[in-house]
């Protein structure tokens, strides 16, 4: 049996009075799960919209409480990293990460970036050792496939777009899945979506039928391979 942790992060809700208004990410991302549970129902599955119900932002008294041996953290600090544990946790006994993003202005919504500063944590999703001279920081967790859904409003982000610099979000999901213990990482895009035409719709079209795919593919119990792959621009 695998367990699957889903991560949205969309503000938006996937289904709204107003259609136009459904969160494009979150809908690509249910057609994975939807795929994934007709294959394999007895899966474990973890689901987690952190865009409605945002995690916590760290503070100075946070980063105090990581920093104290955990055999000398008051009852306050051990409470106050009470949901880095659960979250941490949650990652750590997933096989397979499925990630759910808008772009925001450029780069991922704060809700998720939130959750992701309560993730990568010293001493439980890396380590820090000055001895490896200038690469002191090495991920603890390994051997996991992550699946990353985004959608933008414009398009061209990919590597020889013509917005390649100026899209933020891909990339620093790709630099911080090895804090999530990815080894194998796919990626789905939706563009276009302040344009809504065509392009637009054959965009989320193709984005969901990927998605399914992947889905069919991951959870056939055949070895994912362990390189990364860049899926779903269009």
């Amino acid at each position: 049996m695998s367990i699957i942790l889903h991560i949205d992060s969309s503000v938006r809700a996937a289904k709204n009075p107003n259609p136009d208004h459904d969160s494009i990410s979150k809908n690509i991302a249910r057609r994975f799960i939807d795929s994934w549970k007709r294959n394999r129902p007895e899966d474990e599955y973890i689901y987690r919209d952190v865009g409605v119900n945002p995690p916590d932002f760290i503070t100075q008294d946070w980063i105090g409480a990581v920093f104290t041996p955990e055999e000398k953290r008051t009852p306050a600090q051990r409470e106050r990293l009470a949901l880095s544990d659960k979250l941490i946790a949650e990652v750590a006994k997933a096989d397979v990460i499925l990630i759910s993003s808008p772009m925001y202005n450029y780069g991922m919504p704060a809700q998720l970036k939130a959750w992701f500063d309560q993730i990568v944590r010293i001493d439980k999703t890396f380590d820090f050792d000055l001895s490896r001279g200038d690469y002191p920081l090495q991920p603890l967790l390994s051997g996991k496939t992550l699946i990353v859904v985004t959608s933008s409003g414009e398009f061209g982000f990919e590597k020889g777009g013509i917005r390649e610099q100026s899209g933020h979000l891909a990339p620093h999901l790709r630099t911080l899945s090895k804090y999530l213990g990815a080894d194998t990482m796919y990626e789905i895009a939706a563009e276009y979506q302040e344009f809504g035409d065509e392009r637009h719709h054959a965009s989320v079209t193709n984005a969901k039928k990927q998605a399914e795919s992947i889905a069919l593919e991951l959870s056939d119990s055949k070895p994912a391979p362990s390189f990364n792959r860049e899926i779903g621009h269009v």
